[in-house]
């Protein structure tokens, strides 16, 4: 396997879950039903997390197609183009997402629906138009036959018209986007400095919170900790900004690198941890764990398994110069 097999394997994945995620969404306004509101919000949330490899190995599968000349490597540049729009709207519905989780825990006894859930709704909607762009702009690529002209010509660039058109003029071009990234030393050393910013407060946080379930700093309690969580989500998105900020500016430096994949990889098991200890029992048994009280030892694994995942995330991290060119394109 390849990244170009791996784009296939998961390209997909951000298209069909989005929807999927909506129709939830939209039938837990319908039925007034939490429990409904709060599947289609770990959907997004997940297809925001989901949506990274995917976007990551589509330069892999990228650069395998242009290999092939028959293929226009303009209708790829437009389909990139309307990738990275899709993936700015799809991290954007998962932030929100998370945030309307948050505020579901933290509210009780409310009545009607949070302004946070509209919010997600809407841009749940323009996520899911975005991600059938996508899709539409990534079949054009390998299936000319879609837009085969009357005469049986093909063009080497559909004609976008309508919504398409419009859609299309806010889609950046992935090579003015990536000289952007690369315009200044300063902006790359602040964006990196912001990098480091978010994992300060990230791993503060989920730190602080992994050891008291480890059964250390036992006087403090459970719940004053959780509290703190809103800013581990936010040192993740600010992560997950420059990271993929970083990546667009230098997408072949990072992606035929095997340490950049395997802290992907180890990222996207951080995100299965936090939701089986969200979604089990388990939260509900440490929520309100007092000073001095041991948590149970399924709390503890999922504890320990963070800080392990999280160690192997910043030392991949800083390994990723040194096993650049690892990967090759085929």
């Amino acid at each position: 396997m390849n990244l170009a097999h791996l784009h296939l394997l998961l390209n997909h994945v951000p298209i069909i879950g989005t929807f999927i995620g909506l129709g939830v969404f939209i039938a837990s306004f319908i039925r007034k039903n939490d429990d409904l509101r709060s599947a289609g919000l770990t959907v997004f949330a997940g297809v925001a997390l989901l949506a990274l490899p995917a976007f990551f190995s589509g330069v892999g599968a990228q650069a395998a197609a242009r290999r092939n000349p028959s293929l226009s490597a303009s209708l790829i540049e437009r389909h990139e183009g309307a990738a990275i729009l899709g993936l700015f709207f799809a991290g954007i519905t998962g932030a929100l997402a998370l945030a309307g989780l948050w505020q579901s825990r933290r509210v009780s006894n409310r009545k009607g629906w949070p302004a946070t859930s509209v919010v997600v709704l809407i841009f749940s909607i323009v996520t899911a138009g975005l991600m059938a762009r996508v899709g539409s702009t990534g079949g054009d690529v390998r299936h000319p036959e879609i837009y085969l002209s009357a005469d049986g010509a093909t063009p080497s660039v559909p004609e976008d018209s309508g919504i398409s058109a419009i859609v299309h003029a806010f889609e950046p071009s992935p090579i003015q986007f990536r000289d952007l990234m690369l315009v200044s030393k300063w902006w790359w050393a602040f964006m990196m400095d912001l990098h480091f910013i978010g994992l300060a407060l990230l791993i503060g946080t989920v730190g602080l919170l992994n050891l008291r379930m480890l059964g250390f700093l036992r006087p403090l309690p459970m719940a004053p900790l959780h509290r703190l969580m809103p800013w581990a989500m936010a040192g993740f998105g600010i992560n997950t900004l420059t990271g993929v900020l970083a990546f667009i500016g230098m997408p072949n430096y990072y992606t035929f690198d095997i340490a950049f994949w395997l802290k992907i990889f180890a990222i996207l098991l951080l995100g299965l941890n936090a939701a089986a200890f969200y979604l089990t029992d388990t939260f509900g048994r440490v929520e309100h764990l007092g000073p001095g009280e041991d948590p149970p030892l399924r709390a503890k694994f999922f504890a320990a398994s963070s800080l392990i995942l999280w160690f192997a995330v910043i030392a991949l991290g800083r390994y990723i110069q040194s096993f650049s060119d690892t990967i090759s394109v085929q």
